[in-house]
């Protein structure tokens, strides 16, 4: 009854030392480079100038042109928002008079 026993404490030390020996292989880093960088601005920076402005069309159209296909939110006091982080996404604050109150990105 011993030889069975031998046989397969024998065979699970083999399957552990061939388990073990497939973890310290050569490992090499990715050929592949990582992907660029997101734009860590929306340009809140720069539209300084609206500030005070009503958020008519003709203010928030400029805005959007100037935007281009970036994405642009306004927001009204009270406003619900999602809390998705998105870098390159304009939110423009509106006061309770709708004049632009700030700008901020995400």
């Amino acid at each position: 009854m011993t030889a069975p026993r031998s046989l397969m404490l024998a065979g699970v030390l083999g399957a552990s030392v061939l388990a073990l020996s497939a973890c310290t292989g050569d490992q090499t880093a990715p050929e592949t480079a990582p992907p660029p960088p997101i734009a860590e601005s929306c340009g809140a920076e720069q539209l300084g100038a609206y500030v005070g402005q009503p958020a008519n069309e003709e203010v928030l159209g400029l805005i959007r042109q100037w935007r281009g296909d970036n994405p642009i939110r306004v927001l009204k006091p009270g406003s619900a928002m999602t809390m998705d982080y998105r870098p390159n996404r304009l939110n423009v604050f509106l006061d309770d008079k709708g004049m632009i109150e700030k700008f901020g990105c995400n």
